[in-house]
């Protein structure tokens, strides 16, 4: 992804209806279905310490024709999709060193 325009921002409203900003970070295709890691975006607050503000990764689904981000199935479809986008990222820095 270049960064050359900056960062792309998704605003996200869950099930309960809360609104969210998230900072894309990468889209990857895996076992035939599309991946998609993000970051909260910065809230300005002190998130150091809160156990929500690392990588998410939704998937894409179809629902009544549309695209829409979903959860993950299971802890293992998160942590194979998790260890696929850290092979990418390790294989793209591999390609610039």
């Amino acid at each position: 992804m270049s960064e050359e325009y900056g960062p792309d921002f998704v605003s996200l409203t869950d099930e309960d209806g809360n609104e969210f900003e998230l900072e894309h970070v990468d889209t990857i295709e895996y076992k035939g279905q599309i991946y998609m890691a993000f970051f909260p975006a910065d809230t300005g607050e002190d998130t150091e310490d809160d156990p929500d503000t690392g990588l998410i990764i939704l998937k894409v689904i179809q629902e009544d024709g549309e695209e829409q981000l979903a959860t993950l199935d299971s802890d293992e479809e998160l942590e194979e999709v998790y260890d696929q986008f850290m092979q990418d990222l390790f294989d793209e820095e591999d390609e610039e060193g």
